[in-house]
């Protein structure tokens, strides 16, 4: 068991900083050059379906619609969300991507999925139920953690 502790603590300590490292070298490209791991978390959380109002997207994000707003700010003057205000409630602004953030939204997806593909290729059906276990298990944790503080 020691082994196995070891090697969570080390994966647990080092593995986000790791995929942020690598999630921006491999999602901010040439083409996309004008913006963060952060405004492509935002561009993910309004998603591709229907326009979302900013304190949904903001509960997604954990922020506050006004931390929110500084980035869709940003993100419209560089063409990647629109922002126009609901026709039913003209209180509410909601938010969408344009073609421009669409295009990527869909390249940082990929990047996500072959990371999905890496951690469970090779692994038999019975070891991806345990894995996703586990991560269910530490999402919960955190979760739960987050309550009490």
């Amino acid at each position: 068991m020691d082994r196995a502790y070891d090697t969570f603590h080390d994966v647990l300590v080092n593995l986000f900083n790791e995929i942020m490292d690598v999630e921006e070298k491999a999602v901010i490209t040439p083409e996309f050059h004008d913006i963060t791991n952060n405004d492509m978390h935002v561009m993910e959380a309004v998603g591709v379906e229907k326009p979302q109002s900013m304190s949904a997207v903001a509960r997604i994000l954990s922020v506050t619609v006004g931390t929110l707003t500084i980035a869709v700010n940003n993100l419209v003057k560089k063409g990647y969300i629109s922002r126009e205000r609901s026709s039913e409630d003209r209180r509410v602004v909601l938010v969408s991507l344009t073609d421009k953030g669409r295009k990527a939204y869909a390249h940082h997806k990929r990047f996500h999925e072959e990371m999905i593909h890496a951690m469970i290729d090779g692994l038999s059906e019975k070891e991806t139920e345990t894995l996703v276990t586990a991560l269910t298990h530490l999402k919960e944790f955190f979760e739960n953690y987050q309550k009490k503080i």
